[in-house]
């Protein structure tokens, strides 16, 4: 089964990006070579601080979807392990 993983890492200017990948320590390797994606190609090195794992493509692309919309206070609360009082971020 293959595992497909949403993703944030903490890029060197203390931003907050979010992918997703199928292979998470080739993705994180590629982003401090600078062959990840644009935006942190500038803003290396990188470091993972959260990620779920899922079993389809779809599944982490759309968790990718839900979590590129929260606020990066939200974003830092879901880091945290802290959940809202719905147990959802």
């Amino acid at each position: 089964m293959e595992k497909n993983f949403t993703y944030i890492v903490e890029c060197s200017d203390h931003t907050l990006y979010t992918g997703w990948t199928n292979d998470l320590e080739k993705r994180i390797t590629a982003h401090n070579e600078g062959k990840g994606a644009k935006y942190t190609k500038t803003r290396r090195p990188v470091r993972l601080v959260y990620f779920e794992t899922f079993a389809t493509k779809e599944e982490a692309m759309s968790r990718e979807y839900r979590i590129k919309r929260l606020s990066r206070r939200k974003k830092q609360q879901l880091i945290a392990g802290i959940q809202d009082m719905t147990g959802k971020i």
